[in-house]
């Protein structure tokens, strides 16, 4: 376990920053694990790939300000870090760095992120790296593992100390402490997130999600029996299998109900449902851009009227 820090500086860590982190990771997982079906059919993995897909780390830079000995870390970019070569790709962080003074000026790169269960050697290389650029930069580490024992956010922030072990000055992660600060707007986007989550403590993000899960599983059910069905009256017709005369009956009685869908009144009522869906969309669209219109005409008038108040001109509209 890794020291405590001496440094006296105090941290205060946004909430945004954990979601954008926690963001980040579930989509490089997302996208490593493909899905069962294709994990069953593929050949040649071994344990250590599929744990490395399982666990993926992810990287990224935190940026925030600085006052005094206090630090407030507000948000946080991805960085291209390959971990087996130990590269960072430095145009990528330069370009987003300067992106992001466009838009925070007082912002400035504090540091970086990471996930895993705690600080590992080779986090030194990109800690290290970034050393040009902050020359005391932080490491928050988060921990994706889910945990229900856990009371505390699996989140830790390291500041890195010159200590003398066996002789030798080495670099190394120390812990430090913590607090979160929110303003208006990401207690908003937070409440909005937790109440995001089912009350059954499902990983669906929504109702909708497990709503369409279901819906899937039964389309995915249904092909599934049509396809047993159809190799099962192809086999009879090659006379593979015997034929059952209960069976075609049957199959005879279900396609006679087809048919019906195609009716003359069947299509007018789709027709006219589908006309009405579409008039609703259609207005609906209308309705968002007249508010938009309004709202820019608004924000117009306010502006030509602060500018020209001793011209004595009229306002636009």
């Amino acid at each position: 376990m890794a020291p405590s820090s001496s440094s006296g500086l105090t941290f205060k860590l946004h909430p945004l920053v954990i979601v954008n982190i926690s963001d980040h990771y579930t989509r490089v997982k997302t996208q490593l694990n493909p899905p069962a079906s294709i994990c069953a059919s593929g050949h040649g993995s071994n344990n250590g790939e599929a744990m490395i897909q399982q666990n993926p780390r992810v990287y990224g830079c935190v940026i925030g300000v600085q006052r005094g000995r206090t630090v407030e870390i507000f948000n946080s970019f991805e960085l291209l870090y390959d971990p087996s070569t130990q590269t960072l790709d430095r145009s990528f962080l330069e370009k987003k760095q300067e992106l992001y003074k466009k838009v925070f000026p007082d912002f400035y790169i504090l540091g970086w992120y990471s996930t895993g269960s705690d600080a590992e050697e080779s986090d030194m290389h990109i800690h290290k790296a970034l050393m040009d650029i902050n020359e005391s930069p932080v490491y928050v580490l988060l921990n994706p593992a889910i945990n229900h024992a856990q009371k505390d956010l699996p989140v830790t922030i390291y500041e890195s100390e010159l200590h003398v072990i066996d002789g030798i000055p080495q670099l190394i992660f120390v812990h430090t402490s913590y607090t979160i600060e929110t303003v208006e707007a990401e207690r908003i986007s937070v409440d909005h997130v937790a109440h995001l989550k089912p009350s059954d403590g499902g990983s669906a993000a929504t109702q909708l999600a497990a709503h369409l899960t279901g819906i899937h599983s039964a389309i995915k059910m249904l092909n599934s029996r049509i396809r047993v069905l159809y190799q099962y009256l192809a086999a009879m017709q090659k006379d593979d299998i015997p034929c059952d005369n209960s069976l075609l009956r049957q199959v005879s009685s279900l396609l006679r109900r087809l048919p019906a869908m195609e009716s003359e009144r069947f299509q007018d009522n789709f027709l006219m449902e589908y006309n009405d869906k579409l008039l609703i969309t259609y207005l609906a669209m209308i309705t968002t851009c007249s508010s938009n219109m309004n709202e820019m005409v608004d924000k117009f008038n306010t502006a030509y009227d602060r500018n020209t108040r001793r011209g004595g001109r009229t306002a636009f509209m």
